[in-house]
């Protein structure tokens, strides 16, 4: 007895005969009616997910730019109180892009400091022992940072970090 005998009479007793078989086995793939139904359900969720994800990149990139200017304060902080430090009395700390008359801490020294690139690094200011402002620029996004807030007129800003 050989094995297609075997196969053809269990397809006979158990599909009905080679006609319902057959219908099984002719019938390939999907109808175009199915097709679209799936393309749709894509269309909808793509839709639905596509915004969020752009809002969670561009709060991941605000993040990230908070993050490093953050860095940016410490570094500086860290290398003005030495400065401050070993100047006279009454001396002041000033920063600045490049080394020259009266600058103590060049953004370079922040930078390497901070583990930024110091062409980000736009402005520092020190007032009485601190850092007063810093401005930090990446990928078209500006993050300021105020140690306190300001309510004079043109220069209204909150203390801490603000993104535009």
């Amino acid at each position: 007895m050989s094995m297609g005998f075997v196969k053809s009479a269990y397809i006979k007793e158990n599909f009905g005969g080679n006609k319902m078989f057959k219908k099984l086995k002719d019938k390939k793939g999907f109808t175009l009616v199915e097709l679209i139904v799936v393309l749709v359900i894509l269309a909808i969720l793509a839709a639905l997910l596509i915004p969020a994800l752009t809002g969670y990149i561009d709060k991941a990139k605000e993040k990230s730019i908070i993050a490093e200017t953050r860095q940016v304060v410490v570094a500086a902080q860290t290398l003005g109180d030495e400065v401050y430090a070993k100047n006279d009395v009454g001396s002041g700390v000033t920063f600045a892009a490049a080394a020259g008359d009266g600058v103590n801490v060049t953004f370079a020294d922040v930078a390497d400091l901070g583990e930024v690139t110091a062409d980000n690094i736009k402005a520092i200011e020190w007032n009485d022992g601190k850092i007063s402002h810093v401005k930090y620029e990446k990928d078209k996004k500006t993050c300021d940072y105020y140690a306190e807030a300001s309510t004079a007129t043109g220069s209204k800003h909150d203390a801490g970090y603000t993104v535009s």
